[in-house]
C-alpha cells in the first residue's frame, strides 16, 4: 500500500499532508507516530467522565494533530465535538445528537487506526 492509497482508504487528504510534510518518507514517519498519539484516549476518558473541559482538550488536540497530518475526516469529526465544548460557548446539540457525533468520531478513529496499522504491516 502506498501512502496515497492509505490516505484514500481513511478519508485523508494526501495533498494537504504533502504540502505540510513535503515528502512521502516524512508523511509515512508521522502517520505511523499517530498510532501512539494519546489525544483520542484523553478524549474518550473525558467523555466517559462527562468532563466538558477534558472533552474539549482531547478533541482540540486530536483535531490539531489530524489537521497537520491531512486526516480530514477525523479532523472534522473532532472539530464538531471540540466546538460543542469550547469554553465560553453554550452547547447547541442535544445529548442524543452529541452522542451520535461522538459515535461517528469513534468510527472515524477506528477506520483511521485500522488503515494505518495495515499500512504499517506492509512497510
Amino acid at each position: 500500500m502506498t501512502v496515497q492509497e492509505l490516505y484514500a482508504s481513511i478519508g485523508g487528504n494526501y495533498d494537504s499532508a504533502k504540502r505540510i510534510l513535503q515528502m512521502d518518507k516524512l508523511i509515512s514517519k508521522f502517520i505511523l507516530k499517530f498510532l501512539n498519539d494519546a489525544s483520542f484516549d484523553k478524549l474518550a476518558t473525558a467523555w466517559e467522565a462527562k468532563d466538558g473541559a477534558g472533552i474539549f482538550d482531547g478533541a482540540h488536540a486530536l483535531k490539531g494533530v489530524c489537521a497537520n497530518l491531512g486526516l480530514d475526516a477525523l479532523s472534522a469529526s473532532s472539530s464538531e465535538i471540540c466546538e460543542e465544548f469550547r469554553p465560553g460557548t453554550a452547547r447547541k446539540l442535544s445529548d442524543e445528537a452529541l452522542s451520535a457525533r461522538m459515535d461517528k468520531l469513534k468510527a472515524d478513529y477506528a477506520r483511521t487506526i485500522e488503515g494505518i496499522r495495515a499500512f504499517e504491516a506492509e512497510q
